[in-house]
């Protein structure tokens, strides 16, 4: 009895963007990255095309992250006072793209002035070549001064911009478009807000293939079938010829993972759950995984070894 082909017959793909700009092309990066072009479920090439490897973002704060986990200050103190060493250690460490997250800004922070943000953008820039992801410290208001100079101060350098949401989304859209950048638009788990996010940026006159959805991220073991089914829907839906999510997809799996009290519990727990050293990078690394499987187009990684060893992992992915 022969076997029925059970391949689908998509009528959408997702949309190919491309980050980054190099010197012919009005920027100063060494090379940029391009993600998206899917035509088919993750890595199942005899479903369609998967023209792009998922790429890695590794984070840099703009100040220290005191609060992490002894495995992550192990592998940054040494620059985490720096942004621009620590800018240069991502790259080390195989980064596709730097995620900037300028946190001093925030006012319960540093409450650092858009001038002073602008200085380390332009230091990080001109530091290190590769592409660009910045994000703002996440309170509108202050955001609202920060991101439209941050744009400005990296024009010509197609940086991608976080984060445009339903209710806060005017005054980013205008930056990243005034500027040429590309623009991150977040709905919480959502599908249906994902949408409205896409279409109040549209309605702007931001083209839907300059954004990447951000349906935000869940750990290892906190709400990742959610998550990862929402992954899935908007893969599905942008397959299915749905304009409104036919973008590529970031998650956060490096800051996510870390939360979750099994990646930073100490060494009281090491005996049912192993050595912290060891366990909070797995954790980390068990998070991307699964997220790549789900339609994840760029992951934000943290730890050196959760970014090794996923590196590895998408390697193995597209070339079986």
């Amino acid at each position: 009895m022969a076997v029925p082909d059970a391949k689908e017959k998509w009528s959408g793909r997702v949309n190919e963007m491309t980050i980054g700009a190099t010197p012919d092309q009005g920027g100063t990066r060494g090379r940029t990255v391009t993600v998206g072009g899917a035509s088919g479920i993750p890595f199942l090439d005899f479903d369609g095309q998967m023209p792009h490897p998922p790429a890695i973002a590794v984070d840099v704060f703009d100040r220290p992250p005191i609060h992490w986990p002894p495995p992550l200050a192990e592998a940054y103190r040494d620059v985490w006072e720096d942004p621009v060493a620590w800018a240069q250690r991502a790259k080390d460490l195989g980064a596709d793209l730097i995620n900037l997250r300028l946190i001093s800004t925030h006012p319960d922070e540093q409450d650092r002035s858009p001038e002073q943000a602008v200085e380390t953008v332009r230091a990080v820039l001109q530091a290190v070549d590769l592409p660009l992801i910045i994000w703002g410290c996440g309170v509108a208001e202050k955001d609202q001064r920060v991101m439209p100079r941050v744009a400005e101060a990296a024009q010509g350098e197609n940086c991608l911009l976080g984060a445009a949401t339903e209710t806060d989304y005017r005054t980013l859209c205008a930056a990243a478009q005034a500027y040429g950048h590309k623009l991150i638009t977040l709905a919480p788990c959502d599908i249906n807000k994902q949408k409205q996010v896409n279409i109040l940026a549209s309605d702007m006159g931001f083209p839907l293939t300059d954004i990447v959805n951000y349906p935000t991220t869940a750990s290892l073991g906190y709400g990742m079938e959610y998550i990862y089914s929402i992954l899935e829907r908007i893969r599905l839906a942008a397959l299915s010829g749905d304009k409104l999510v036919a973008q590529p997809v970031l998650v956060d799996p490096g800051y996510e993972a870390w939360r979750a009290k099994e990646a930073k519990a100490g060494s009281e727990m090491a005996a049912q759950w192993g050595e912290l050293a060891v366990r909070g990078p797995a954790w980390e690394a068990a998070t991307a995984c699964n997220l790549l499987q789900g339609g994840a187009d760029i992951l934000v990684l943290c730890h050196p070894v959760a970014i090794a060893a996923v590196r590895e992992a998408i390697r193995l992915l597209v070339s079986t």
